[in-house]
């Protein structure tokens, strides 16, 4: 069930006198809490809380096949199910595009940063690499699960080891996880989306305020470089209105970065 047409229009009367219903700046997160290594079949997993909204990240190895166009490089598979427990807005059956779409986003901004040093991931050239695949679960959405999902992402992987691989046998021993974590690199990507509300850019939305949006980008970054963008919505963004929203980006992704770096390192 949609928002209520009256709480919209409070919400966007509040926004136009700087204000938001849970007392919020535009550019404040809600409270954010993390735990490590919820899943004992991952290699690396990590539950996210913002506000009420919740995910679940794992991270699990396989051996495959490179892709032929990069035979000394490892892969990456990143997937997102909305689990119908987490709102009544979500069915049971296909993913839809809302999952799709989360998938990709959140594949693009680990992918395009070089986060993933994919070299290294290689056994034998040509034969076989290591392939990581990443798996995102909506525990509860009230909003922003695009963040949610980045965040947690991250330092599953960050936090993740690598299982043994039996040469030999050709086999993983899951079982068996060694002290090497996954080969990345020292910049950290941080995908942080900004939406439009009417005249007013915010981030980290609740369910409310993400039925009204306008428009949304996505913008996946490390250190001061842009790595990956994507937009969402049918609204438009003028340039003018697109430097607002790097500019109010850049200002909170500092604020939530200090939030999770002890979970990083």
């Amino acid at each position: 069930m949609k928002t209520p047409k009256i709480t919209q229009e409070r919400i966007i009367e509040y926004l136009n006198q700087e204000k938001r219903f849970d007392g919020r700046g535009k550019d404040e997160f809600r409270d954010i809490q993390v735990e490590l290594n919820v899943s004992k079949k991952a290699e690396g997993s990590a539950r996210v809380k913002m506000g009420k909204t919740e995910v679940i990240v794992g991270v699990k190895m396989g051996v495959s096949e490179p892709y032929p166009d990069s035979p000394n490089k490892g892969n990456l598979m990143t997937t997102a199910e909305l689990l119908p427990l987490s709102s009544s807005r979500i069915e049971l059956g296909r993913p839809g595009f809302d999952s799709i779409e989360l998938g990709r986003v959140i594949d693009r901004g680990l992918r395009e940063s070089g986060f993933i040093d994919f070299e290294k991931l290689c056994i034998k050239e040509g034969e076989k690499v290591w392939t990581i695949f990443v798996d995102i679960y909506s525990i509860n959405d009230d909003g922003n699960l695009l963040d949610a999902a980045g965040i947690g992402a991250i330092i599953a992987l960050k936090n993740a080891k690598l299982p043994k691989y039996d040469e030999k046998e050709e086999k993983i021993l899951y079982e068996e996880k060694t002290d090497k974590g996954l080969p990345l690199l020292d910049k950290i990507p941080f995908s942080l989306t900004v939406h439009k509300i009417g005249n007013n850019f915010i981030v980290d939305p609740t369910r409310e305020e993400e039925d009204i949006s306008e428009a949304r980008v996505t913008i996946g970054s490390y250190d001061n470089f842009i790595a990956s963008m994507q937009k969402g919505e049918v609204g438009e963004i003028s340039v003018e209105d697109f430097n607002k929203a790097l500019d109010l980006a850049e200002e909170s992704k500092n604020k939530v970065f200090k939030k999770i770096e002890k979970y990083l390192k």
